[in-house]
């Protein structure tokens, strides 16, 4: 089918992304928005916009009802969910397409199935992708459960089965913790996501987090290389960077074609990731999870490959083969992210809504800043915090370190309190120039480097 034009069903920074790569292929751009959005930059910059319902998100974003709605007044040719929201909901996915339009990602069918955290850890073993150890599906019960901790051995974690983006996830030291912690997880796990199934993993000490981007059209699959994805807070992202650091050429090879070969296993249609544990003492990696969508992180493999992702998941989606060859993908350079979010750092990251008063954005070969923002744009309190990501190129890690260390400085958001000052202090600091931190690094280094600099606080705003 040929895409004419595009509803797009998200928000925020990821909206703008899309229309953008959107108007860069001739496409028509309709962006619905809440009647918290009517004045954002999405709205501002697509062909055309309509409200679907009140802020919150279940009445409007998540409101499945109401976007089919807006698409078949408008006669969109697609719909791109972005991420969150609606980006991983099968029935969405099916229903976009039933409705006679294009879904911008892949299919129902590998959506479900992907999404399914135990039945993608059988379809990655049988792809021949290493997986943690743990359970081979579900669980049964508690009993179960222990018995397989007691065979992978202590620390372990107790992880939802439709769980994501670092929810649905206990970790247990001591069997005593465990027998209080199993029954709470498999209740909370079915208040959050509708299924209280459980699975068991084993707990890789001091991991990193790397993480695979694929591209498919069903039929040709490449990787655009990894990401590293370590420096996380309460296992949400806050700094990525492309390549990942310290792999040799042989660890990424494998890696990288364990992906494409989780892709080839399931016909992987569009743009989609492959999340890994790398337990660098032992120089092997784990397979986690796919995420069925576009990335927060994809600008970083973007500036290192020069391969604009969410272009091609457009093309693919109207028909298209995928324009590129796996030969002719390379990493050129370093890219590394920051996520900048309207949280006050000195106030346990407390969320802060409010009027942007002011914004300057460093300029610059190889810089690039995607976000929702303006000047005398009002912040809504509604959604999740991204206010923008700072992405920067260099020649390689050190080269690239030093270039954010100008960007930053040269950032400037008035009115709001943001995660500015955090990435001012890990672009500054000796263990991250150094790569030496891991997935449970951040918390521990917020309690030491971080706070000392609290006294800087209203400089570094």
């Amino acid at each position: 089918m040929t895409i004419r034009s595009v509803l797009i069903a998200n928000r925020g920074e990821i909206a703008v992304r899309i229309i953008r790569a959107a108007k860069a292929l001739g496409l028509h751009t309709v962006q619905v928005y809440s009647q918290a959005d009517a004045d954002s930059l999405a709205v501002r910059l697509a062909d055309e916009a309509v409200e679907i319902g009140a802020p919150a998100a279940r009445k409007s974003y998540l409101n499945v009802e109401a976007v089919l709605a807006a698409a078949k007044a408008k006669a969109v040719d697609a719909v791109h969910p972005g991420y969150g929201f609606l980006s991983e909901n099968a029935d969405f996915a099916e229903a976009v397409t039933a409705a006679g339009m294009v879904f911008v990602g892949p299919s129902a069918e590998a959506i479900r199935l992907l999404g399914d955290k135990v039945a993608a850890r059988k379809v990655a073993k049988e792809a021949g992708v290493p997986t943690v150890p743990g359970s081979d599906g579900r669980v049964a019960d508690a009993g179960e459960a222990r018995a397989i901790v007691e065979r992978i051995g202590l620390p372990v974690m107790i992880k939802a089965a439709a769980g994501g983006g670092g929810r649905g996830i206990r970790i247990v030291a001591d069997m005593e913790e465990f027998e209080r912690q199993f029954p709470q997880a498999s209740a909370e796990a079915a208040a959050a996501f509708g299924d209280g199934g459980l699975y068991i993993e084993k707990v890789i000490e001091r991991a990193r987090h790397v993480e695979v981007q694929i591209l498919g059209d069903g039929r040709n699959f490449v990787h655009c290389f990894e990401r590293e994805c370590s420096l996380q807070r309460r296992r949400q992202k806050v700094w990525e960077e492309a390549p990942a650091f310290g792999l040799t050429p042989s660890l990424r090879d494998k890696l990288c074609a364990s992906a494409v070969a989780l892709a080839k296993a399931v016909g992987y249609s569009g743009a989609g990731t492959v999340e890994y544990l790398y337990d660098e003492a032992a120089g092997a990696f784990y397979f986690i999870e796919v995420n069925t969508r576009i990335q927060v992180e994809h600008p970083v493999t973007e500036m290192v490959t020069g391969i604009d992702l969410v272009q091609e998941m457009l093309r693919i989606a109207g028909g298209a083969p995928l324009s590129v060859r796996q030969e002719d993908v390379a990493i050129s350079g370093h890219a590394i992210e920051c996520r900048i979010n309207a949280e006050d750092p000195f106030r346990d990251f407390m969320p802060w809504p409010g009027t942007v008063e002011k914004l300057s954005v460093p300029e610059g070969h190889g810089i690039r800043f995607d976000t929702l923002l303006y000047g005398g744009y009002a912040v809504p309190p509604f959604y999740d915090s991204l206010l923008g990501k700072l992405i920067v190129h260099g020649a390689d890690r050190a080269d690239c370190l030093s270039r954010l260390r100008t960007a930053l400085a040269k950032l400037e958001i008035q009115g709001i309190p943001t995660t500015i000052p955090l990435h001012v202090a890990l672009a500054a600091d000796a263990d991250v120039a150094g790569g030496r931190f891991h997935t449970r690094f951040l918390e521990g280094w917020l309690e030491t480097a971080f706070a000392a600099r609290s006294g800087d606080k209203e400089v570094a705003r």
